[in-house]
Protein backbone atom coordinates (compact mmCIF):
# COMPACT_ATOMS: atom_id res chain seq x y z
CA UNK A 1 0.00 0.00 0.00
CA UNK A 2 1.36 3.91 -0.90
CA UNK A 3 2.80 5.27 1.70
CA UNK A 4 3.10 2.85 4.19
CA UNK A 5 6.57 1.60 5.32
CA UNK A 6 6.96 -2.48 5.66
CA UNK A 7 7.43 -3.76 9.23
CA UNK A 8 11.29 -3.33 10.16
CA UNK A 9 13.70 -5.37 10.53
CA UNK A 10 13.86 -7.01 14.19
CA UNK A 11 16.42 -8.62 16.12
CA UNK A 12 16.41 -9.75 18.98
CA UNK A 13 19.30 -9.63 22.12
CA UNK A 14 18.96 -12.09 25.34
CA UNK A 15 20.92 -11.11 28.02
CA UNK A 16 21.25 -13.16 31.27
CA UNK A 17 22.05 -10.65 33.58
CA UNK A 18 19.07 -8.98 32.40
CA UNK A 19 16.01 -10.11 35.19
CA UNK A 20 13.11 -7.93 34.30
CA UNK A 21 13.51 -5.17 31.89
CA UNK A 22 12.98 -5.09 27.86
CA UNK A 23 13.88 -2.18 25.96
CA UNK A 24 14.39 -1.58 21.89
CA UNK A 25 16.28 0.72 19.83
CA UNK A 26 16.25 1.68 16.22
CA UNK A 27 20.12 0.71 14.76
CA UNK A 28 19.41 1.90 11.16
CA UNK A 29 16.88 -0.32 9.36
CA UNK A 30 17.17 -2.65 11.94
CA UNK A 31 14.77 -2.86 15.45
CA UNK A 32 17.15 -3.83 18.32
CA UNK A 33 15.30 -5.52 21.37
CA UNK A 34 16.65 -6.60 24.23
CA UNK A 35 15.27 -9.13 26.76
CA UNK A 36 16.10 -11.36 29.49
CA UNK A 37 17.30 -14.82 28.50
CA UNK A 38 15.04 -16.33 30.89
CA UNK A 39 12.02 -15.13 28.89
CA UNK A 40 9.32 -18.01 27.00
CA UNK A 41 8.85 -17.46 23.37
CA UNK A 42 5.55 -16.13 24.23
CA UNK A 43 6.80 -13.48 26.47
CA UNK A 44 9.46 -12.90 24.25
CA UNK A 45 6.35 -12.22 20.87
CA UNK A 46 4.30 -10.06 23.18
CA UNK A 47 7.25 -7.98 24.21
CA UNK A 48 8.51 -7.73 20.47
CA UNK A 49 4.89 -6.32 19.46
CA UNK A 50 4.81 -4.17 22.33
CA UNK A 51 8.25 -2.78 21.81
CA UNK A 52 7.79 -1.86 18.18
CA UNK A 53 4.08 -0.08 19.23
CA UNK A 54 6.32 2.05 21.46
CA UNK A 55 8.71 2.95 18.92
CA UNK A 56 6.20 4.07 16.40
CA UNK A 57 4.10 5.95 19.13
CA UNK A 58 7.17 7.93 20.20
CA UNK A 59 8.43 8.37 16.64
CA UNK A 60 4.64 9.77 15.44
CA UNK A 61 5.46 12.21 18.47
CA UNK A 62 8.23 13.25 17.38
CA UNK A 63 7.67 14.04 13.72
CA UNK A 64 4.40 15.39 15.13
CA UNK A 65 6.08 17.75 17.20
CA UNK A 66 8.48 18.70 14.32
CA UNK A 67 5.48 19.69 12.35
CA UNK A 68 4.57 22.30 15.63
CA UNK A 69 8.16 23.72 15.56
CA UNK A 70 8.34 28.08 15.11
CA UNK A 71 9.55 27.28 11.38
CA UNK A 72 6.16 25.32 10.35
CA UNK A 73 4.43 28.21 12.45
CA UNK A 74 6.23 30.30 10.26
CA UNK A 75 5.78 28.46 7.01
CA UNK A 76 2.22 28.08 7.50
CA UNK A 77 1.99 32.08 8.34
CA UNK A 78 3.93 32.87 5.31
CA UNK A 79 1.20 30.68 3.22
CA UNK A 80 -2.06 32.15 4.94
CA UNK A 81 -0.92 35.59 4.19
CA UNK A 82 -0.18 34.90 0.53
CA UNK A 83 -4.39 33.31 0.41
CA UNK A 84 -6.05 35.76 2.25
CA UNK A 85 -3.79 38.82 3.02
CA UNK A 86 -2.73 39.17 -0.26
CA UNK A 87 0.89 38.54 1.36
CA UNK A 88 0.71 42.00 3.19
CA UNK A 89 1.63 40.70 6.59
CA UNK A 90 5.00 39.32 7.16
CA UNK A 91 5.78 38.83 11.05
CA UNK A 92 9.00 39.38 12.26
CA UNK A 93 8.82 36.21 14.88
CA UNK A 94 6.35 33.88 15.51
CA UNK A 95 6.59 31.27 18.26
CA UNK A 96 4.57 28.97 20.18
CA UNK A 97 4.19 29.61 23.70
CA UNK A 98 3.14 28.27 27.08
CA UNK A 99 -0.33 28.33 27.46
CA UNK A 100 -2.01 31.76 27.71
CA UNK A 101 -4.22 32.65 30.77
CA UNK A 102 -6.66 35.01 28.52
CA UNK A 103 -5.69 34.69 24.87
CA UNK A 104 -5.26 31.84 21.71
CA UNK A 105 -2.83 33.87 20.49
CA UNK A 106 -1.04 37.45 20.47
CA UNK A 107 0.70 39.93 18.23
CA UNK A 108 2.61 43.09 18.78
CA UNK A 109 2.10 45.07 15.82
CA UNK A 110 5.18 47.39 16.60
CA UNK A 111 7.11 44.60 16.45
CA UNK A 112 5.98 42.43 14.12
CA UNK A 113 6.02 39.51 16.55
CA UNK A 114 3.15 36.72 16.94
CA UNK A 115 2.75 34.33 20.07
CA UNK A 116 1.11 30.89 19.51
CA UNK A 117 -0.36 29.16 22.94
CA UNK A 118 0.74 25.31 22.53
CA UNK A 119 -3.11 24.70 23.55
CA UNK A 120 -3.67 24.98 19.85
CA UNK A 121 -1.39 22.59 18.96
CA UNK A 122 -4.05 19.92 19.43
CA UNK A 123 -6.75 21.82 17.52
CA UNK A 124 -7.79 20.94 13.70
CA UNK A 125 -5.57 22.89 11.40
CA UNK A 126 -8.51 25.01 10.08
CA UNK A 127 -8.68 26.31 13.64
CA UNK A 128 -5.20 27.33 14.00
CA UNK A 129 -5.05 28.47 10.81
CA UNK A 130 -8.12 31.19 11.49
CA UNK A 131 -6.05 32.31 14.81
CA UNK A 132 -3.08 32.51 12.77
CA UNK A 133 -4.83 34.87 10.09
CA UNK A 134 -6.44 36.87 13.00
CA UNK A 135 -3.30 37.70 14.47
CA UNK A 136 -1.72 38.44 11.31
CA UNK A 137 -4.41 40.47 10.43
CA UNK A 138 -2.80 42.78 13.39
CA UNK A 139 -0.33 43.61 11.24
CA UNK A 140 -2.41 45.37 8.92
CA UNK A 141 -4.66 46.62 11.81
CA UNK A 142 -3.97 47.01 15.36
CA UNK A 143 -7.41 47.16 16.40
CA UNK A 144 -10.59 44.86 15.98
CA UNK A 145 -12.30 47.00 13.59
CA UNK A 146 -14.42 46.80 10.99
CA UNK A 147 -11.22 46.98 8.32
CA UNK A 148 -9.51 44.58 10.45
CA UNK A 149 -12.61 42.03 10.19
CA UNK A 150 -12.78 42.41 6.74
CA UNK A 151 -9.14 41.14 6.48
CA UNK A 152 -9.83 38.19 9.22
CA UNK A 153 -13.46 37.73 7.18
CA UNK A 154 -11.65 36.31 4.26
CA UNK A 155 -10.52 33.25 5.65
CA UNK A 156 -13.39 31.14 4.86
CA UNK A 157 -13.64 29.31 8.27
CA UNK A 158 -13.77 32.32 10.82
CA UNK A 159 -17.09 31.97 12.04
CA UNK A 160 -16.68 27.97 12.13
CA UNK A 161 -13.01 28.59 13.89
CA UNK A 162 -14.31 30.48 15.91
CA UNK A 163 -17.36 28.09 17.41
CA UNK A 164 -15.40 25.66 17.79
CA UNK A 165 -12.89 28.33 20.02
CA UNK A 166 -15.72 29.12 22.16
CA UNK A 167 -17.03 25.63 22.59
CA UNK A 168 -13.46 24.98 23.63
CA UNK A 169 -12.84 27.64 26.27
CA UNK A 170 -16.14 26.44 27.80
CA UNK A 171 -15.14 23.12 27.36
CA UNK A 172 -12.09 23.65 29.62
CA UNK A 173 -13.71 26.54 31.50
CA UNK A 174 -11.28 29.00 29.96
CA UNK A 175 -11.83 32.51 29.94
CA UNK A 176 -10.67 33.21 26.13
CA UNK A 177 -14.33 34.66 25.23
CA UNK A 178 -13.42 37.93 25.07
CA UNK A 179 -10.36 37.96 22.26
CA UNK A 180 -13.50 36.31 20.14
CA UNK A 181 -16.00 39.21 20.85
CA UNK A 182 -16.96 40.79 17.62
CA UNK A 183 -15.42 37.73 15.46
CA UNK A 184 -18.52 38.89 13.07
CA UNK A 185 -17.18 41.96 12.39
CA UNK A 186 -20.27 43.32 12.53
CA UNK A 187 -19.54 45.62 15.95
CA UNK A 188 -15.92 46.42 17.58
Amino acid sequence: MKGQSAEPQVEVRRSKRRRRTVSAYRDGGTVVVLLPASMDEAEEEHWVADMLSRLRRSETRRRSSARYSDEALAARCRDLSEAYLDGRAVPEGIRWVAPMRTRWASCTPGTATIRVSRRLRNVPSWVLDYVLVHELAHLLEPGHGADFWKWVDRYPKTERAIGYLEGLSAAANLDLDDELDGATGSDS
